[in-house]
């Protein structure tokens, strides 16, 4: 089996394949961490991502991201990807639905804007005043890689829409949903509002600190969620 598993907004491939390719392979998956699209198309790129996993693979994977990446493979599963999806991997969910007024919806947006006004620098200047500093780290290093087009994705992972009740009500497989308990960003709340619409799904809870110290700990809470679940 394999599982597919999409960067938050302006995030990257390399953090996903920190936090999940080793609990994953000790489960015996293989993961697939797309590299994301540039610019406005990054929505559109995690789908087609999904779409060309799905048709070639053998059998049903696994989908699931963290804060953008979940919904968008949790939006998929529910539509194109309908009884091709074994089980989700869901971390940090941001919003549900509309995502205006959502804490990661206005910082995405507020990102954007200061990269557009004073460039990267700025941005990350930022950061490293008001998150954990590897956190900010990791941000700056993703950034980046997302070069001139990182202000156009970043508008566009904050419109694009959540998971409705209905969506998530649907989805009768096993899903892992990872929640942090110091994320203002990511509410708890969230999290916790997905796993009680999923029909299987069981939460596990982390905290920012124990993420930074080992990227691996988000992954596996999710692969453990999704085996409780099962």
């Amino acid at each position: 089996m394999a599982a597919v598993v999409l960067p938050g907004s302006g995030s990257d491939e390399v953090f996903v394949r920190a936090a999940f390719a080793a609990p994953l392979r000790a489960a015996g998956i293989a993961l697939v961490a797309p590299v994301p699209r540039r610019g406005a198309g990054v929505v559109a790129g995690y789908r087609a991502a999904l779409d060309a996993a799905a048709d070639g693979a053998d059998g049903p994977l696994l989908v699931g991201g963290v804060s953008l990446g979940a919904q968008v493979a949790l939006r998929w599963a529910a539509g194109p990807g309908a009884g091709r999806v074994a089980g989700l991997l869901l971390a940090l969910p941001a919003w549900s639905g509309g995502g205006a007024g959502a804490h990661a919806a206005l910082a995405a947006l507020l990102t954007a804007a200061q990269v557009r006004e004073g460039g990267l620098g700025r941005a990350v200047a930022a950061a490293r005043a008001g998150a954990p500093a590897w956190l900010a780290d990791e941000l700056a290093r993703a950034w980046a890689g997302h070069g001139p087009g990182l202000a156009d994705a970043l508008d566009a992972a904050a419109t694009e829409p959540g998971p409705s009740d209905g969506e998530l009500a649907g989805l009768d497989v096993p899903a892992g949903v990872v929640g942090l308990v110091d994320d203002p960003v990511h509410p708890l709340a969230q999290a916790r509002r997905w796993a009680r619409l999923l029909p299987r799904a069981v939460l596990v809870t982390s905290t920012l600190d124990a993420v930074g110290a080992d990227p691996r700990v988000l992954g596996a809470a999710a692969v453990r969620g999704w085996d409780r679940a099962r």
